[in-house]
């Protein structure tokens, strides 16, 4: 249940920051952001949620 909701949350912060840069950029610019942004929230929502 907790990776399931960690998953989720990485993939809307991946499905927001790609969406933002798309307003803004390319498609490819879009998809890189999304990556890197769940790359990033991952780990941190695993951490945060671990600490619950």
């Amino acid at each position: 249940m907790r990776t399931a909701l960690v998953f989720l949350l990485a993939v809307l912060a991946a499905v927001a920051a790609g969406l933002l840069t798309f307003r803004s950029g390319s498609l490819s610019q879009a998809c890189l952001a999304g990556g890197a942004a769940f790359g990033v929230a991952f780990p941190f929502f695993d951490a945060v949620i671990a600490d619950v």
